[in-house]
């Protein structure tokens, strides 16, 4: 079905307001084929009255609780669609009324913000007005990402102490054999740490060792990685964080990512960018949404009103690049599995996150002045313009 005929099913004002938004059909349909069918099924369904009616918001909540737009990764004629037909549900509730499906109402409120709707709905009068939530006063809810949990490792004694060659021991040994293959699976699974991306995937040079965080802190305990930003959206309770869904190569997939750059880096830039993850630092709820990495990004030597960006790896990387620093006792090291916050690693160590005159990324050494480029496989890490610039 054409998308002038699939529109046309719409309620009246919504079809106006999708045409006017797309340009007649022109832009916001699908930027590929598979997007295009995926954007003219939600439009049907929604036009088939299926999606959106007052007994069956709780349905819908369900369906938007891990979407940021309805289907594909960005803004389309789908959202258009959904929006225009939610409107007059949402202009009727009460607060304690849209708290109750806390996704219709993040999406709705993200949905109405973009400039795309606000141009279109201006030139419609009153008919989709902007609806003010009181999102501010909404009860807290936290959105969880699941993540592995890890298996208990067994005992030690479990492992190396050898069995007694006894007619008795025999069927002690034989119960604990597939425990032994799973531990010994476990550990292997587990030797680079749980943050830590399959060298085969990840690239780079092969870590050895795992280092304990006793002693003093070095930067390879950091565990950076190439991430790419495959959906963002504005944080639903603060003006200016970003919340980002960062692929970093895992097989559990993107991680979520809270980002307070709203401020210094439009949406517009941020989508579909490739940069550096730290990927092990405690998980930290903000505002309501927990953070699983922190994006590192490069800031003017002038301070934030010089600017910030993106630091950026080099040409041809992969999600789940491995990323690390240059200098023997560096580069085969493996990142601790996660920094404990009680000893600020990160902090001791982030004062000598620099660019250097050609941009590029650096960590120096402030006893002895040596200069450890942060690199991949590929290259070295770099800030676009910045000289001078500190990373965090």
């Amino acid at each position: 079905m054409s998308f002038q005929a699939t529109v046309s099913k719409l309620q009246p004002a919504v079809k106006e307001l999708v045409l006017s938004v797309t340009r007649d059909g022109k832009e916001l349909i699908g930027e590929t084929e598979a997007d295009e069918k995926e954007v003219l099924g939600w439009i049907e369904k929604t036009g088939q009255g299926n999606l959106v009616t007052e007994n069956k918001l709780k349905d819908l909540d369900t369906i938007l609780i891990p979407k940021t737009y309805l289907a594909t990764n960005y803004l389309t004629a789908a959202d258009v669609a959904l929006y225009g037909t939610l409107h007059p549900i949402i202009a009727k509730l009460q607060s304690s009324e849209y708290y109750a499906v806390p996704s219709i109402t993040r999406y709705f409120d993200h949905i109405q913000s973009e400039s795309a709707i606000r141009t279109s709905t201006a030139s419609l009068g009153d008919v989709f007005k902007a609806i003010a939530l009181d999102i501010d006063h909404a009860p807290k809810t936290e959105h969880k990402v699941e993540v592995p949990k890890k298996k208990a490792p067994k005992a030690p004694a479990a492992e190396t102490q050898p069995v007694p060659a006894t007619p008795a021991a025999e069927p002690t040994k034989s119960t604990t054999e597939p425990a032994e293959k799973s531990q010994k699976k476990e550990k292997k699974k587990g030797a680079v740490g749980e943050g830590v991306a399959k060298d085969k995937k990840a690239g780079g040079k092969a870590a050895t060792k795992v280092p304990a965080d006793d002693g003093e802190p070095v930067p390879s305990m950091i565990d950076l990685r190439v991430g790419h930003i495959v959906d963002i959206m504005k944080h639903p309770d603060a003006d200016g964080l970003y919340v980002e869904q960062i692929d970093i190569g895992e097989e559990t997939g993107p991680r979520t990512v809270v980002s307070g750059l709203v401020n210094y880096i439009p949406i517009e830039q941020m989508r579909d960018k490739y940069l550096i993850a730290v990927c092990n630092l405690k998980p930290a709820n903000m505002r309501g949404v927990k953070s699983f990495a922190m994006v590192l990004c490069a800031t003017s030597k002038e301070g934030k009103d010089g600017g910030i960006e993106l630091v950026q790896p080099p040409p041809g990387s992969k999600p789940g690049d491995r990323v690390y620093f240059e200098g023997a006792e560096f580069e085969s090291a493996t990142p601790l599995t996660q920094l404990n916050p009680k000893k600020k690693i990160f902090e001791i160590i982030q004062p000598g996150f620099t660019t250097l005159d050609s941009k590029e990324a650096a960590w120096v050494n402030h006893e002895t002045k040596s200069i450890h480029k942060i690199r991949t496989e590929k290259g070295v890490c770099f800030a676009p313009t910045f000289v001078g610039a500190s990373l965090s």
